[in-house]
């Protein structure tokens, strides 16, 4: 016997689901409570169903909530259902799944049920879903679609698996027979449902590919602009796992996009434009795109320009630096923690700037999309693209309407890394034009002038500076206080890349940089006031000791530090400062003495007023929230820049302290990230005042020991490095913990694909172990020479390299034997040590004169013959050999 509901239960339950949709909230909790209480009967859920499918006469909302709230329930409880409850919910779904009003809702629920490993008890569902494709009733046959869709979405690797006799077989033929339909929605549900088999490469679509090619075909210029962006994403995901069976089909496959591309419907535009940039990614794009670059290049620079719907969501407010931000509009920020890496020899400048001129690009549009596209092409075709763009860019660029004059703009600016080459000769015309652009009556024209100049800054810093980097440097100034707050963002960001590419060349502006920067604050609103921080830290990396002046330092602390005390302890913007401030105190060095004891202070409380709510929170779990770490994150990282900016004035703010106790439980934290910043913080503080660390050097060791586990990357680089700054320390002193942790460092450094940063870590402290104890590391020389000369060979020339090569040739001498079958490798790595001291170069010189003696000139002569040019070239010129 069908079950039938309690006519006054449900009534009662008809009426608690309008009154959840109160907007009281004594009404809303009291909703809550009755809702946890009936969850305890398994029929309520029955309720819920027959709420949503047998009460057609009730109001929708009413109707679609008991729905949701019986989705919630499947996805929390649907185990403890009764069979008779989730059998009497699956019959209601299917016989349901053609209500017009509620078949969407019906269909989350198909979906939920499947979600929960269901597909293979629920035998009936798919051919159930798939004959009622065949409905004379159109509601009938739409509803099955939405079903089959989302559960397409949701479980496309089981649809294709042994465990449910691959009923994509039978699927896929079905679905294509539909995209002839007369109705554009049910077109459009059956090339989204064979769209999620794609990019698995689904055998039972590969299988019947070309007959679903020409079926995208015979659609390309369907009426309905729904099916026209289906058909686009299926040809860009085509393209993306699939170009082998597209390869025929490109020429019109790249003519069907052309034209969809410059569709009247934005969405399929965007769809289309996604085209060109999968395509770019291609081995084959140079191939099949260059003979239609006339006609992509002018439909993606039109594609650029703002349209009229963009502008009126921007609105016409010129000046809104008063008007207070929403905080919806301000991105979460997050604290990274510190990793200590070293800088190469050839490092490259960095990654280009994203095409992210405002907050409106930052959500996918058509406009984004074009400039992203053009980008990634010029970085394809290089100067070939300049022949088709260059005659509209002048055009564009000078143009009198602003509309079209911004476009021009963000074109030269998403061209600058591909085309920089050709674009060397116009850049002395053009920068000036954009430097005057920045003083545009309109802020959209202002704002991307910014940006596009921004991309352009490796260039202005290469030309002398009174030329154009000191006009560039005075109007991004400007803009910086502009009265547009998108203005100011983008000249923000603007200024920050200027300054990375500038470095100490803008040390003559320091006192206008901070004058314009510390007027900022007071001008700024929230949002923008985060990005300045960037502004002042990225000053701080790219001038480092040019900014410990008196002058400079007045100028600039009062600000920084009155923000710094204004901020709770669990406010998050403490993040974007605390990397600003981290900056500045290693810039400042001993500078910064005069504002270091609150700051050491605070940083200390905050680490250990976390440590006691972690405990309390452990202790009793049910009584306390869930800790976020991050704070103390933030502090420990602080406090190491305390110690690299302060070295020896460090020491009395430790000693009158608890943070080596602090610093103790922390390196024991269960949360990787807390560990890898107290690594960082103990390897400072052994730099700074070691003494307070060696009071604790047994524990310590052992601690890091433990983590030198390279499958926790960051963690382990940080131990690693520590561990090489307290070898320096102990000198002969580390010779008990040899043993213990030279094998794991051997490990590490042999392990293929080690990360780079966490490989010279690991080569710099097995050297310093040599350095200090080469008796005890010397023997193994050999089971880590190779890897460790190919890691030195390209860190730049600093202390770490200095020290770490001393303990490889103390290792040398006492076990010459360890490096000769990897000589070779020794040799490279001295040789393109380009200015060690004088006493190593010495101590080089020794060694590579020592083992060509030993072999005799002859011998040495046929080893030598095997080095290449570049290699006897540098050990001729710099060792006589």
């Amino acid at each position: 016997m069908e079950w039938q509901p309690d006519e006054q239960g449900l009534q009662q339950v008809v009426q608690l689901l309008k009154d959840s949709q109160s907007a009281n909230t004594a009404t809303q909790r009291a909703v809550r409570q009755k809702l946890q209480q009936l969850n305890q009967f398994p029929d309520f859920n029955n309720y819920l169903i027959f709420v949503l499918t047998r009460l057609k006469t009730e109001d929708v909302p009413t109707r679609s909530l008991s729905g949701l709230i019986l989705k919630n329930n499947i996805a929390t409880q649907y185990q403890d259902f009764p069979p008779t409850v989730a059998d009497f919910i699956k019959r209601e779904c299917l016989d349901n799944v053609g209500d017009p009003l509620v078949h969407s809702t019906v269909g989350i629920l198909i979906t939920t049920i499947a979600s929960k490993g269901q597909l293979q008890a629920w035998p009936e569902l798919l051919p159930r879903l798939c004959g009622l494709l065949g409905s004379e009733d159109y509601n009938t046959c739409e509803g099955s679609f939405s079903a089959l869709l989302k559960i397409c979405e949701d479980s496309s690797e089981l649809l294709d698996s042994d465990a449910l006799n691959r009923p994509l077989n039978v699927l896929i033929p079905r679905f294509l027979q539909f995209f002839k339909n007369g109705s554009p929605k049910i077109r459009s549900y059956a090339i989204a449902c064979v769209n999620q088999f794609i990019v698995g490469r689904h055998q039972a679509l590969m299988d019947n590919m070309e007959t679903f090619i020409e079926s995208l075909f015979a659609l390309a210029a369907d009426e309905d602009s729904e099916v026209r962006k289906n058909v686009c994403r299926a040809l860009v995901m085509l393209l993306e796992v699939r170009v082998d069976r597209i390869i025929p089909y490109m020429h019109p496959i790249i003519q069907h996009m052309l034209q969809r591309t410059h569709d009247p419907d934005d969405d399929v535009a965007l769809e289309a434009c996604e085209f060109w940039m999968t395509l770019a990614k291609q081995p084959i794009c140079k191939e099949v795109l260059s003979e239609h670059l006339m006609q992509l290049i002018p439909i993606l620079v039109n594609g650029t320009k703002y349209s009229e719907i963009d502008i009126m969501l921007k609105g016409d407010m010129e000046e809104d630096d008063a008007v207070p931000d929403s905080e919806q509009d301000i991105k979460p920020t997050f604290h990274n923690s510190r990793t200590v890496t070293f800088q190469h020899e050839l490092e490259d400048g960095g990654e280009a700037e994203d095409i992210d001129d405002d907050d409106m690009l930052s959500d996918w549009s058509v406009r984004k999309c074009s400039a992203e596209a053009l980008d990634v092409l010029a970085n394809v075709f290089h100067d070939d693209l300049l022949l088709h763009l260059l005659p509209q860019l002048k055009d564009l660029l000078f143009h009198p309407d602003w509309v079209i004059k911004e476009s021009g703009i963000l074109v030269l600016g998403a061209i600058a890394e591909g085309c920089m080459q050709g674009m060397v000769p116009y850049l002395p015309e053009l920068i000036p034009h954009l430097v005057q652009c920045l003083c545009d009556k309109k802020a959209l024209v202002r704002s991307i002038a910014c940006w596009t100049l921004g991309r352009y800054a490796h260039w202005v810093v290469s030309q002398p500076p009174d030329s154009h980097l000191k006009p560039l440097v005075t109007n991004l100034l400007k803009r910086i206080l502009d009265g547009n707050k998108s203005v100011q963002e983008a000249a923000c960001c603007a200024f920050a890349t200027l300054e990375e590419k500038a470095c100490t060349e803008l040390v003559p502006y320091l006192s206008f940089i901070l004058d314009t920067l510390v007027f900022a604050f007071g001008k700024y609103q929230h949002k923008n006031l985060l990005r300045l921080y960037d502004v002042i830290g990225t000053l701080a990396n790219s001038v480092g000791h040019h900014l410990n002046q008196p002058e400079h330092i007045q100028k600039l602390m009062p600000p920084l530090i009155a923000k710094w005390d204004e901020l709770k302890d669990g406010d998050k913007d403490h993040f974007p400062l605390l990397d600003c401030l981290s900056s500045v105190v290693t810039a400042l060095a001993s500078g910064f003495l005069p504002y270091c004891e609150p700051v050491f202070q605070r940083c200390t409380t905050i680490v250990q007023k976390t440590l006691a709510q972690a405990h309390m929170y452990n202790q009793h779990p049910d009584e306390y929230e869930a800790l976020d770490k991050d704070f103390m994150i933030m502090a420990l990282d602080l406090l190491s820049s305390l110690a690299e900016g302060l070295r020896g004035h460090m020491e009395q703010l430790v000693a009158q302290s608890n943070i080596m106790t602090l610093l103790f439980q922390c390196m024991q934290d269960t949360m990787p990230e807390v560990r890898q910043s107290s690594f960082a913080l103990l390897g400072d503080l052994t730099k700074a005042c070691f003494p307070h660390v060696k009071s604790c050097i047994a524990e310590f060791m052992t601690i890091l020991g433990r983590n030198l586990d390279p499958e926790c990357i960051h963690v382990c680089n940080n131990a690693t490095w520590a561990m090489g700054e307290i070898s320096l320390q102990m000198g002969a002193e580390m010779e008990p913990y040899v043993s213990t942790v030279l094998p794991h460092l051997v490990e590490i450094i042999n392990r293929p694909d080690t990360h780079k940063a966490l490989l010279d870590n690991t080569a710099i402290t097995i050297g310093r172990l040599g350095y200090v104890c080469p008796q005890e590391v010397a023997p193994q020389l050999q089971q880590f020479i190779r890897p460790w000369c190919m890691s030195m060979r390209n860190i730049r020339e600093e202390e770490e390299k200095d020290s770490a090569f001393r303990g490889i040739c103390m290792m040398i001498e006492r076990n010459p034997g360890g490096v000769v079958q990897d000589y070779i490798f020794f040799c490279d790595a001295v040789a393109f040590y380009v200015d060690p001291k004088d006493d190593l170069r010495d101590v080089f010189h020794k060694i590579l004169h020592g083992f060509k003696d030993h072999m005799g000139q002859e011998t040495w002569q046929q080893f030598s013959e095997h080095f290449p040019p570049v290699l006897k070239e540098r050990l001729s010129a710099f060792y006589s050999l």
